[in-house]
């Protein structure tokens, strides 16, 4: 298994040197439960952690040994999360978004550029104003997104083994709540306890199964109503600008008449 790479090949557009650059990387899209991890990091270019690499790539053991000296010798770094609920509510793009943008604000440190992982950029962080770029396989290019899919994914499995102590009989260690054929298997005679992701396919079905209801029905129509509260928010705010603008220029063109007399 690979254990280190070279990351001298990508051109940065703001030089990390001289700017606040920090990248960001998730954990936990694919698996059946659990939260959504995300983190976020910026590093010192002048003592680079040694055995970086996109977290995939590195034994768990590795992983966990450099999970702490990323957060000892970072500049900055900050942990988010978005829970089943809120993925199944909002559904898993916009949840893992919710948890980039968590993350960012955990770190308290505000960045010149925001470097992501993957093809798209987290629509709440572009919101919020902070420049984003994404890097199509960046965990392995970029050594903030390396460093912040190593913070992710470790924080995640620490959460699954503490829900495998507690429930043991699921094995989450093992699994990490990905969809095994064991895990599928288990699940079976099982609990759907509320840490399962209701929108997930397998688990939708078994709820059908079971309760003869969609679990997804509810949460759809709370959707919808979120969603319409919403736009509905947005065309008051700009019915209520189009107003104050209309209103302004009366009274300028009131003002300019007077100084016409």
């Amino acid at each position: 298994m690979t254990t280190s790479i070279s990351f001298a090949d990508f051109s940065y557009s703001l030089d990390p040197q001289q700017f606040v650059v920090c990248g960001i990387d998730e954990a936990g899209r694919g698996p059946l439960m659990g939260d959504v991890v995300a983190a976020c990091v910026v590093l010192d270019h002048t003592k680079i952690i040694a055995g970086l690499n996109d977290s995939k790539k590195l034994s768990e053991k590795k992983r966990d040994e450099l999970a702490p000296l990323i957060k000892e010798q970072a500049v900055a770094y900050g942990i988010g999360k978005a829970s089943p609920q809120e993925i199944d509510e909002l559904n898993i793009l916009n949840a893992t978004y919710l948890a980039m943008f968590r993350a960012y604000e955990a770190m308290g440190h505000k960045a010149d550029l925001a470097l992501i992982d993957g093809n798209r950029l987290p629509k709440d962080l572009v919101q919020a104003g902070v420049r984003c770029e994404s890097v199509v396989k960046g965990d392995a290019k970029v050594v903030e997104i390396a460093a912040a899919s190593i913070l992710a994914k470790t924080t995640r499995d620490a959460d699954l083994y503490a829900l495998d102590q507690q429930y043991s009989q699921y094995g989450f260690a093992h699994h990490k709540g990905y969809p095994t054929a064991e895990h599928l298997k288990l699940l079976e005679s099982l609990e759907i306890l509320p840490c399962y992701r209701k929108s997930y396919s397998p688990v939708r079905k078994l709820w059908q199964e079971r309760f003869g209801v969609d679990p997804m029905e509810k949460i759809t129509k709370v959707r919808a109503e979120r969603q319409a509260a919403i736009k509905a928010a947005a065309a008051a705010t700009k019915a209520a600008t189009k107003a104050a603008v209309k209103a302004k220029s009366k009274v300028q063109g009131f003002g300019l008449l007077g100084l016409e007399d």
